[in-house]
């Protein structure tokens, strides 16, 4: 993904990815990225082993940069395998040192807002080598703009994307997502064919806040990247739910794209749907922890598994497996699984294929 925005020189690193790219390929990719979470800038990068040295060389920045007394700012930390040890702590030093420059500087501090900063710093300590970095996203990327509603236990849009993305579904088979929850999976398939921008509809990204932002690049990028999206047609698209509440937070989410009406959206049971011909499944069943009790858990995923032998012939399903027990309790050979975290849990995306 990052290849195709424009991105260069990628490698893996720790818990994520570097890469090189111009303003132009910064904004793309900020702004198109479906499975990135954040896009981070370094700053600094040097060896840490006290809060006291972390203090005293965040000082040796000029935050002026990238900051003014009248905007706000928040810092989010992650550290491991470090003699500083915890996060909350080492976030609250850099705070205190962004405080205390400003203080020297005009006799005044811009303020800390938590939610909804101007400015979004980062601060990454891992085996004593610590980054401060600057949020170019302004806020993790998974927050679209789409939810506005919701039911238990919503899977991140960033974790829908990737299983839309890892299923190869381009629309040239009709996709049915017959357990769709408040419909993210949905959303993110809608935004993938009709090549509408991850970010299409936040208000703003932390690149605004660099010191060289190029407003006439981002609106250039923006529109040739708007210029591509294309309407959905009907036929495509079906969901579904047991749920009425379920079905109404998916139609009241879809609302924020145009292209919702193309989409069959209906309250069923899945075990009342008469068939599915050459068709492609993709859905997060209830698990355990979402459904609050494991009961009836056999049963229903025994009955999915004979739905989707029975009726779902010349059809290819993919099933998000939050609880990783149920995988042989549906009664049907996967043709691959692969690892998948949704907050937290360590679940599987396993692809059937029904004959």
């Amino acid at each position: 993904e990052l290849t195709a925005l424009g991105a260069r020189e990628i490698r893996p690193a720790y818990r994520g990815i570097y890469f090189k790219a111009d303003a132009a390929d910064l904004y793309r990719i900020n702004y198109g990225s479906r499975l990135i979470t954040r896009v981070l800038a370094p700053l600094l990068t040097f060896d840490c082993h006290s809060t006291k040295y972390l203090q005293k060389t965040a000082l040796s920045i000029r935050w002026t940069d990238f900051l003014s007394p009248e905007q706000t700012f928040a810092v989010f930390a992650n550290v491991s395998d470090s003699r500083i040890r915890h996060s909350r702590y080492a976030a609250l030093c850099l705070k205190d040192a962004i405080a205390d420059f400003f203080r020297t500087q005009y006799g005044r501090r811009p303020n800390v807002e938590t939610k909804n900063p101007d400015v979004w710093f980062n601060l990454h300590i891992h085996r004593n080598r610590a980054t401060i970095s600057l949020d170019t996203s302004g806020g993790s990327l998974h927050r679209r703009g789409y939810r506005k509603a919701s039911v238990e236990a919503p899977m991140q849009e960033t974790v829908a994307a990737a299983i839309i993305n890892m299923s190869g579904w381009d629309g040239t088979r009709p996709l049915y997502d017959p357990m769709c929850g408040s419909g993210t999976l949905i959303a993110e398939a809608l935004m993938a064919y009709c090549r509408i921008p991850a970010g299409f509809l936040r208000k703003r990204f932390g690149f605004e806040a660099l010191p060289d932002f190029d407003g006439a690049t981002w609106k250039r990028v923006k529109e040739e990247m708007d210029r591509k999206i294309r309407p959905l047609p009907k036929g495509v698209i079906f969901a579904g739910d047991l749920s009425k509440k379920a079905v109404a937070a998916t139609q009241k989410n879809l609302e924020a794209f145009p292209q919702h009406q193309a989409i069959d959206l209906r309250c069923r049971d899945f075990r009342k749907i008469t068939e599915v011909r050459e068709g492609v499944l993709i859905c997060n069943p209830p698990y355990g922890i979402r459904l609050g009790k494991k009961s009836d858990l056999g049963s229903f995923y025994k009955d999915l598994g004979d739905f989707l032998k029975q009726r779902c012939q010349g059809s290819t399903a993919y099933l998000y497996f939050g609880n990783r027990e149920m995988i042989k309790k549906i009664g049907l050979k996967p043709s691959w699984k692969k690892p998948l975290s949704n907050g937290g849990l360590e679940g599987r995306l396993v692809k059937y294929e029904m004959y």
